[in-house]
């Protein structure tokens, strides 16, 4: 008589197992008792290598910095109660920018779960993350059958990457980590197709009629045809159709700086002479940019008076957000139009000379408001004015260099005038803005990279906000070049009191209650 051998398997070791089949090299995370098993795991199939940071924000910021320079989305491991309420800040971040990850949070119990129904918390620590997380995630679930954990991780691990990308959350309580069950009896995903929406021959014909019809063109360039992976087409797309064109902030690294087509970065913060250059003209062809407020100003009537908008977006809210201010919409990806652009699209050469008299105009606005303003950025009193550093730093950067900033000064300044080559990348929080993105993000960044280099520019107020991260860097030997900028407090609300209280400030200094320690110190201790 055969003995029948049952072949069980382990929920934590099957995370673990996951994590290798879609090769995820690297994790970020905080262990706690409620996802222990996960971390002993992961450790024990020795394939994902787990980043201990010091806060789980900090391990949501870093996930992002990881895809945005490997182009792989990455995971983070938190436990039950505060270590997954403190993850949101990230998610909510990643959520914002369209950044795809898994977040896998360790859960009370499921016995607890059922006895403490309907009561504010579960067990000792629990609470109800999937539910609080669900409108900033494109998908949350908690697990509670063994058998259905690899169902729900490739199915979040699909939709954080389909159509525009964000973070997904899985809940696991310890006792389905723990928890055994039989591989035959396992429920399989089944991965839906998604049919790729292609651009109308009615919609070309009317891009084709917009473009002969304008005599002011411009492209406007956004981060989703990163997210799309379409940079490689942009150079093809210039070629063919040589209009002058800009750049969203969040992708200010898309394409060389010095291209002779390149007219700025426009927005409430954004180049003088890139909003008076976009503000007159007459077609704003917009790719993957979500045109949000920072860029086109709280008085949405204002923007483009005289010009007509074609709006290229992956997201329908985002392309009816302007409701009778886009004279075409198309609802697709934005590697996918331009593919089709540069294939169907027929401008006749002789088109391109009548734009001579527009290219003019552009090159002299840039000259008359150039973005390093001589008067305007010039150094004072002995310090080194922030644009005319960072002009002169980005001339000094190698051919491979990730940028990551923090906010305030690092991210206004750093947008408004670094240059960047092909190769370079520079990598911040747009969307959400978060105060403490630059060291975690910087992390996340260099083991993208393979602990390539990294620099980070912080500012007094916002490298306080995950100052603890120095020593996850010191821990991991991270190359990491740490830049603060020394604006005696929170500049941003200083300038934001001054325009609103004639210079009546609180809270933005030592002298109005908050202070700033030494950081010369503080990096010998670290």
């Amino acid at each position: 008589m055969k003995t029948i051998i049952k072949k069980k398997v382990r929920v934590s070791d099957e995370v673990a197992l996951f994590l290798k089949k879609k090769k995820i090299k690297y994790v970020f995370g905080i262990i706690g008792s409620a996802n222990s098993y996960l971390f002993d795991s992961i450790n024990n199939l020795g394939f994902t290598k787990i980043i201990n940071v010091h806060h789980e924000q900090a391990a949501t910021m870093a996930m992002q910095s990881y895809y945005r320079v490997s182009g792989k989305p990455t995971a983070c491991i938190v436990t039950a109660g505060a270590g997954s309420s403190n993850a949101i800040t990230g998610v909510i971040s990643a959520w914002a920018d369209s950044i795809p990850g898994l977040i896998i949070s360790g859960q009370e119990k499921t016995s607890a779960i059922k006895d403490f129904k309907g009561m504010r918390m579960w067990g000792v620590q629990g609470y109800n993350s999937t539910k609080m997380v669900e409108d900033v995630t494109k998908f949350s679930k908690r697990v509670t059958k063994s058998n259905e954990i690899n169902n729900y991780l490739n199915k979040a691990y699909d939709i954080s990457l389909d159509s525009r990308p964000g973070p997904v959350w899985i809940d696991i309580p310890i006792d389905i980590q723990a928890s055994f069950y039989e591989k035959k009896n396992e429920k399989k995903y089944l991965k839906s197709k998604i049919k790729q929406k292609k651009l109308s021959k009615i919609k070309l014909k009317n891009i084709e009629k917009f473009i002969q019809n304008a005599k002011q063109p411009i492209f406007w360039f956004g981060s989703g045809i990163k997210l799309a992976k379409g940079e490689y087409l942009i150079p093809k797309l210039l070629k063919k159709f040589p209009i002058p064109f800009m750049l969203s902030w969040s992708a200010v690294d898309l394409i060389d700086s010095n291209h002779k087509l390149n007219f700025g970065r426009p927005g409430i913060y954004g180049n003088r002479s890139s909003n008076l250059i976009l503000q007159s003209s007459d077609l704003i062809i917009a790719i993957g940019t979500r045109m949000s407020l920072p860029m086109i100003g709280y008085e949405k009537k204002e923007f483009a008076r005289n010009g007509k908008i074609i709006c290229v977006d992956i997201d329908n809210t985002e392309l009816n957000k302007l409701k009778n201010k886009v004279n075409l919409k198309i609802n697709i990806d934005a590697k996918a139009f331009i593919q089709s652009f540069i294939k169907n699209i027929k401008i006749n050469k002789k088109y391109y000379s009548k734009l001579s008299d527009w290219l003019k105009y552009c090159n002299k606005t840039l000259q008359k408001f150039p973005h390093l303003e001589k008067i305007a950025h010039k150094d004072s009193n002995g310090f080194i004015n922030s644009y005319n550093f960072l002009e002169k730093f980005s001339s000094k950067l190698n051919n491979k260099d990730i940028v990551v900033t923090d906010m305030g000064t690092a991210l206004l300044s750093g947008h408004q005038i670094m240059k960047f080559k092909k190769s370079q990348k520079m990598i911040t929080s747009q969307g959400l803005g978060e105060m403490g993105f630059g060291l975690p993000g910087a992390i996340g960044a260099s083991f993208a990279s393979n602990k390539s280099a990294v620099i980070c520019l912080n500012c007094d107020g916002g490298i306080m906000m995950n100052l603890q991260e120095i020593q996850t860097i010191k821990e991991y030997n991270l190359p990491i070049k740490l830049f603060v900028f020394n604006n005696d407090g929170y500049l941003m609300i200083k300038h934001t009191q001054k325009n609103f209280f004639k210079g009546r400030y609180s809270s933005v200094n030592k002298n109005t209650g908050i202070s700033f320690p030494d950081f010369k110190k503080l990096a010998y201790a670290f």
